[in-house]
């Protein structure tokens, strides 16, 4: 049995309330969102920031993200660095938060996301419905991994007792905050239904060949 996609049916679904339009349609009748029928060269695209936010993490996990001076003495603090001491001070639900959103979180939406560019264009079309939910999982959850530059920022606003003690942003909250928004913009470009059109096209050939296979010569 052929599998048929909106696309092929001369519909086209809006990416954001996921509502069924005629094609040739150039807004939503529903949200007002711009309607296509694919985003052009989504996976390049995607590929191309999924590239730049690794590039951007590395910094962000070996560089200051804030910086503590007392008098004359400068203290830098990594992201890894402050969850170590939060540890050590027993603040354990605090650690905890930080590391999963500030490490474990970012990683897992750029392999989630170079594991759906991959299944995209080359990978299986077995199990889309849970690739697809991977894929809203990881746009969801990806915007909630600031909570370290939301920290530095409160820290320089409050903890500024003249000159007494003072908290300076480092080079790593720009680059983490790069990777967050690398990573949404990255999300943003993706299409999730190049894995469904390949899908289609499978189950197209897979017809067509039994079709010529029980036809009488």
């Amino acid at each position: 049995m052929s599998h048929q996609t909106a696309k092929s049916q001369g519909l086209v679904s809006c990416h954001e309330c996921y509502k069924v339009s005629p094609a040739g349609s150039h807004l939503c009748p529903r949200c007002h969102a711009h309607l296509h029928p694919r985003k052009t060269a989504s996976v390049q695209r995607t590929m191309a920031l999924l590239i730049t936010a690794t590039l951007l993490y590395i910094p962000a996990n070996i560089f200051p993200i804030m910086i503590t001076s007392q008098f004359t003495d400068a203290e830098p603090s990594t992201i890894l660095g402050g969850i170590f001491i939060l540890v050590q001070m027993e603040a354990y639900p605090v650690a905890s938060i930080i590391f999963i959103a500030s490490v474990i979180v970012p990683l897992a939406k750029l392999i989630a996301l170079y594991f759906l560019c991959w299944y995209a264009t080359r990978g299986s079309t077995a199990n889309l419905r849970q690739k697809t939910q991977l894929f809203r999982i990881a746009e969801f959850m990806g915007k909630w991994s600031m909570v370290d530059v939301f920290v530095v920022s409160i820290l320089v606003a409050l903890v500024q007792l003249q000159g007494i003690m003072g908290v300076e942003p480092g080079i790593a909250a720009l680059s983490f905050s790069g990777v967050v928004i690398i990573t949404m913009i990255a999300a943003e470009s993706f299409d999730t239904r190049l894995m469904w059109d390949r899908l289609a096209a499978h189950n197209n050939e897979v017809f067509t060949d039994t079709v010529a296979d029980n036809t009488p010569l």
